[in-house]
């Protein structure tokens, strides 16, 4: 069966305190989610921009010079 399906057949069943308490934990994971991709994106950014910084040559840049680069 469908996780979604059987979700909501649990919903249609449970009591009001116990959705409240469904909620609440989803909108925690929600934002859980949307941290740990904020997180990526800020580290992203820094990796570039310390990229930037010390004028690091990108790793396919360096495989073609060196005759590496795989076709």
């Amino acid at each position: 069966m469908d996780t979604k399906f059987i979700l909501i057949q649990e919903i249609e069943q449970d009591p009001k305190p116990i959705l409240e308490a469904v909620l609440d934990f989803l909108g925690f994971l929600k934002a859980k989610q949307e941290r740990e991709k904020l997180e990526i994106q800020k580290d992203t950014r820094a990796a570039l921009g310390e990229s930037q910084q010390y004028d690091l040559t990108p790793l396919a840049h360096l495989k073609l010079e060196l005759g590496l680069f795989n076709h």
